[in-house]
């Protein structure tokens, strides 16, 4: 059996069938569609020229978002709304719409490459937000590079647009309605197939059918097997239609985030445990990516410089595995064993993390050091979680990465801090202890030196934060 990909395009349905399911949005979109407006850059999601919105019915109403086309698999736009710049015209009757209006008088485009990419940006934000901080217009295009004009032109049309009457965008939710299969999606083709299951049930059934299927979440890593290794995925099968996986509980006691819960739906209830975590997230990926990636692809995947891991594995998460033959769970650290290895049996999947709440007083910090400030790779990423008693380190849980093969905690530097005065021959003692904790290599991002170093000085950073307040560490002030 199999069935065609039913989705919305810039108001019209359409039904694709016969195209791998590898195929790329973008790539269908300049080939097949003929919109050429979206721009390929980068084929990895990081200069945001084909920026695309999705449109998806959740909670009562269909909510927009802007993605990265160019690592968007097409299968996945199932039963979803696609608006692309070549729709924007017709939206406002034949004029240009608000954002286009406003860089054309601000003079916000030169050679026209990455135009299209902002605009859909920027109307992503202007049609989710009834008024926008400075902050959030930063946000909304960080994932965005222009090597014209500069971004202060591009800036002010961003101001400029805020200021404008909103076009009410069409009602599509009858039509998004009747695309709903309400069951498991089913897609072959000559060269592979795609599986979009609707339960956890039918995921662990469809991985013990395939135990060497791909597992598609956001696709922001598989996006780039496909369009950087070339790789053949005969099997996907993807986790963005599981309602359980989808879920999202703030609790007295803690943080449940079902695996298939983005980094932008998890952004608010993981930003509450501190503002340095919320600036980490706001670095570690544009919003196109933040609204693609899952949190729990980020955790199987266990890339050793994966920001997402730290802060996680500091503040004591849990995950829990299924397969069809049922569930267990493990703290996040003991997942990853090796590079490239977690402990993940044939025919299991991540379903969901588990983030207790933070006591009360703790300290906890995370920060990351790379040599772009947004959207870059990390050379050392560090999150601490201390917890004092009587000016005495009662607990320590700290966590790196860069450092090593794997997301990994520092345990010698945590042993030479519990039972400790929170002093500074203290510090120096457990900044001293990292290096039995890691031996990091050299690479394109850093030295081993500079990590070492990097990595005591973080440490005693964040003594200097919690006995010195008085003392700016900070460069970095987030605008608004």
């Amino acid at each position: 059996m199999t069935e065609t990909i039913r989705f919305l395009i810039n108001g019209l349905a359409r039904e694709v069938s016969g195209l791998s399911p590898t195929t790329t949005l973008l790539d269908y979109l300049r080939t097949v569609e003929h919109l050429t407006g979206s721009k390929e850059g980068c084929a990895e999601g990081d200069c945001g020229a084909c920026t695309v919105v999705l449109g998806e019915w959740l909670d009562g109403r269909v909510r927009y978002r802007a993605v990265n086309a160019c690592i968007v698999l097409l299968p996945t736009l199932d039963g979803r709304e696609l608006i692309t710049i070549e729709h924007l015209k017709a939206l406002g009757s034949g004029a240009p719409h608000p954002v286009q209006q406003a860089l054309v008088e601000r003079h916000g485009s030169q050679c026209g490459f990455c135009t299209p990419g902002f605009v859909m940006s920027l109307f992503a934000l202007f049609h989710t937000r009834e008024g926008y901080a400075e902050a959030e217009i930063q946000d909304a295009i960080a994932g965005n590079l222009c090597r014209c004009t500069g971004y202060r032109p591009i800036l002010d049309a961003a101001r400029d647009t805020d200021r404008q009457l909103r076009p009410a965008l069409p009602d599509t939710t009858a039509a998004l309605a009747a695309l709903d299969r309400g069951g498991e999606f089913v897609y072959r083709a000559a060269d592979g197939a795609f599986f979009a299951p609707r339960t956890c049930e039918q995921l662990a059934a469809r991985l013990a059918e395939h135990p060497d299927a791909t597992l598609l979440a956001g696709g922001t890593d598989v996006g780039l097997w496909v369009t950087k290794q070339h790789r053949q995925l005969p099997v996907l099968i993807y986790t963005g239609h599981v309602a359980e996986l989808k879920r999202l509980h703030v609790g007295d006691d803690g943080l449940e985030i079902g695996a298939a819960v983005t980094w932008a739906d998890a952004f608010e209830a993981l930003a509450a445990y501190d503002r340095s975590l919320e600036i980490m997230l706001r670095r570690f990926a544009s919003v196109q990516i933040r609204n693609s990636a899952t949190v729990g692809g980020n955790i199987a995947n266990g890339s050793p410089i994966g920001d997402g891991m730290p802060p996680l594995i500091a503040l004591g998460a849990r995950i829990r595995l299924q397969s069809a033959r049922g569930t267990r769970e493990l703290a996040l650290e003991d997942y990853y064993l090796d590079y490239g290895r977690q402990d993940r049996q044939p025919g299991e999947f991540v379903e969901s993390l588990w983030l207790p709440r933070l006591a009360e007083g703790a300290l906890f910090r995370v920060w990351k050091l790379s040599k772009r400030f947004d959207q870059d790779i990390s050379a050392v990423c560090c999150a601490f979680a201390i917890a004092l008693r009587d000016g005495r380190v009662h607990s320590a849980r700290i966590a790196y990465g860069g450092m090593a093969a794997t997301p990994k905690r520092a345990r010698a530097a945590e042993a030479a801090l519990i039972g400790q005065s929170w002093d500074q021959a203290t510090v120096t003692r457990a900044c001293a202890a990292l290096a039995s904790d890691f031996s990091p290599i050299d690479d394109m991002r850093a030295s081993a030196a500079y990590r070492r170093l990097s990595a005591a000085n973080l440490m005693r950073r964040l003594f200097i934060e919690s006995t010195r307040p008085d003392v700016d560490t900070e460069v970095y002030r987030h605008a608004g």
